[in-house]
């Protein structure tokens, strides 16, 4: 299962936005404390609609807390500092993509720390970053496309036949 990290979110409407993408994909929500809202906020649910029950989601009081109780072996750190793309990134089904606070990103000493695992989403050189939840969403479904889409249905109902 693909894990979603957030570390320190500040705007309930991404934290919303973000679970239901986790909902979509069957990726798993961790939040890491502080939060900028309360999980149970109106602004939260909303923006989830009525996905938050196919959204498993854990807190964690901070980093700390968060690596004593997962065992990371694949992780990627997104940030507009990283020296190279996404793209480059070997996602496996069971990575770990960490994404920062939305005024400041990940913390300097852990994108340091974990320097090799940092990867960045392409852009004009005159725009500061793309909003959380839309970095999310990129980054999860290359990840998926890199893992063949395990578990979920890649065709509509306006498909003439159904894939065996």
């Amino acid at each position: 299962m693909l894990n979603v990290v957030l570390v320190e979110p500040e705007i309930p409407q991404n934290c919303g936005n973000i679970a239901r993408t986790c909902a979509a994909t069957g990726s798993r929500l961790h939040l890491i404390r502080p939060l900028g809202f309360d999980i149970s906020e109106k602004a939260v649910k909303r923006a989830g609609l009525d996905y938050w029950h196919l959204v498993d989601v854990r807190e964690y009081d901070n980093l700390e807390d968060f690596f004593a109780k997962n065992d990371v072996k694949n992780m990627w750190c997104l940030s507009t500092k990283a020296p190279i793309s996404y793209t480059e990134a070997a996602f496996t089904e069971d990575s770990y993509l960490f994404f920062g606070k939305e005024t400041k990103g990940l913390p300097e000493d852990f994108l340091e720390a974990h320097r090799e695992s940092c990867v960045r989403l392409p852009m004009r050189p005159e725009a500061r970053s793309l909003n959380l939840s839309n970095a999310v969403a990129v980054t999860v479904y290359e990840a998926l496309r890199q893992t063949g889409f395990a578990g979920l249905q890649d065709y509509g109902k306006m498909r003439d036949t159904i894939p065996e």
